[in-house]
């Protein structure tokens, strides 16, 4: 299957594809931009990769805040950084953490060609239809649904939660009337890839999560967070629990999201585990 990477500023996108091991699993995926002036700064992947005698669902969302230039580098290079690390196979969570710091080094020393600004991620790794392996920095989340409920397997990283880890950088927490917390009174994530005039203060460091997929386990749902800023978890499982096209019910995410008023770019894989 191809790799996609990103939207043209005036377009929504939609694809999908399947596993090539098991023709119970397939994925879509949509995107559509936000009423920003600014480009569109969601990227993406979802594929599927033969290494060996496994097979590897990749799938990823990367928004960027005030940048394409790094979750741009992000869906070319981060998979590959994680894939390539020597312990992926016997350790694969201490593998994705190191790739994700690897990751972030790198964007930090190119800063004068990809820019100051950053990106949220969550990957999700589906090894041989049997496990998922989630990684995620910032608010962009990996939702489950088993048996019709939903479960969060991402941590969304918000400088509230976090004020006591970014005040011990020498950094600080401030929220202006009617806005969100911000680190330094700027972004409103508290762990991201990039943002070298703020890295002092920030974390790169990724939680991660591991689940094995069983007959119950339905689907799986990334997302940037406008989906998450209109709708909750069960929300949105409720509302493609019955779409068995993983691309139609990518699209009826984002349209709900866009019923529901959200102003930011909009990025959704659901990825079918059961037909």
């Amino acid at each position: 299957m191809q790799s996609h990477s990103t939207v043209n500023a005036s377009e929504t996108e939609t694809g999908k594809g399947k596993s090539k091991m098991s023709d119970q699993i397939s994925h879509g995926y949509a995107l559509v931009k936000g009423k920003a002036s600014h480009p569109m700064e969601d990227y993406f992947v979802a594929e599927f990769k033969q290494v060996d005698e496994n097979e590897l669902g990749l799938f990823a969302i990367f928004d960027g805040h005030l940048s394409q230039e790094v979750p741009d580098y992000l869906r070319s290079h981060l998979f590959n950084n994680i894939l390539n690390e020597p312990n992926f196979w016997t350790d694969p969570e201490s593998a994705m953490k190191r790739a994700y710091r690897i990751t972030d080094s790198t964007i930090l020393d190119k800063a004068a060609d990809l820019g100051i600004g950053g990106s949220c991620a969550v990957t999700v790794i589906l090894v041989n239809g049997k496990k998922l392996l989630v990684a995620n920095l910032g608010d962009s989340r990996a939702v489950i649904s088993r048996k019709g409920v939903a479960k969060q397997l991402s941590i969304d990283h918000e400088p509230s939660t976090e004020r006591a880890q970014i005040e011990d950088r020498g950094g600080f927490v401030l929220s202006f009337p009617g806005d969100c917390p911000r680190v330094d009174g700027e972004l409103a994530v508290s762990r991201a890839f990039g943002d070298k005039s703020l890295k002092d203060h920030l974390s790169a460091e990724p939680d991660i999560a591991v689940e094995n997929v069983d007959d119950d386990l339905e689907f799986i749902i990334l997302a940037s967070d406008g989906i998450w800023k209109v709708m909750s978890n069960q929300e949105a499982v409720d509302c493609i629990k019955d779409i068995k096209d993983p691309k139609s019910a990518a699209k009826r995410l984002n349209e709900e999201a866009l019923v529901r008023k959200s102003s930011d770019d909009i990025s959704s894989i659901v990825v079918r585990l059961h037909k």
